[in-house]
């Protein structure tokens, strides 16, 4: 009898957590986001394409972790996860596990990559700061910003959590001036996405 009452309240969980989005409009916002995004999404894919076509881009980050020495790599990479994140972080995690101490690299990239972010929120934040950029979020995105603070730190999780930019969700948070002190927190959960990769690149199972 036990095990069904509890199938029966983790189903009343679900019921009423989706009831919760559904009233409070997160699963519009969230298309709506989507919507908005796949415009500038497949523009950055073809140009990737496009230049991936008649010039290795992977292949070229790699031979950067070649040619760099260890301290020129973290540089790169810290210069990566803050500016946008465009590059893959496999590559350096895959860089890591070459070196004589890789787990202690790869919790050097996970770092560099946890800060990268919060740098991010800063970046975002000063962004906010400019005369036009503040009118055009404060007067015409007065609604987006309403329901991306109250799902922001879905925003961060997404980031810290999914192979998309973490970078970009920490500028967007910091944009929309989503309490700092949750970023430190749900941006954290970026080392388990490190470990994860750790444990799968470096042939651990």
């Amino acid at each position: 009898m036990k095990p069904k009452s509890k199938t029966k309240t983790e189903k009343k969980r679900w019921k009423l957590l989706h009831q919760y989005y559904s009233y409070t409009g997160f699963y519009s916002f969230v298309w709506q986001a989507i919507k908005k995004a796949i415009p500038l999404i497949a523009l950055i894919v073809i140009a990737v394409y496009v230049v991936n076509h008649f010039y290795d881009i992977n292949q070229a980050l790699v031979h950067i972790t070649e040619v760099l020495p260890a301290y020129g790599v973290l540089a790169f990479f810290f210069a990566s996860e803050t500016l946008l994140g465009l590059v893959p972080p496999e590559i350096f995690i895959a860089w890591a596990g070459k070196m004589n101490y890789p787990w202690l690299y790869l919790a050097g990239l996970a770092f560099l990559s946890y800060f990268g972010g919060l740098l991010s929120y800063y970046i975002g934040h000063v962004i906010t700061k400019i005369p036009k950029v503040h009118t055009y979020l404060e007067v015409k995105m007065a609604k987006q910003l309403k329901n991306s603070r109250k799902w922001g730190g879905f925003l961060i999780v997404v980031g810290a959590l999914l192979p998309l930019p973490f970078s970009i969700s920490c500028m967007a948070a910091g944009i929309i001036q989503f309490p700092f002190k949750n970023v430190i927190l749900y941006g954290s959960l970026r080392f388990i996405r490190f470990l994860i990769y750790g444990l799968v690149i470096f042939h651990v199972f």
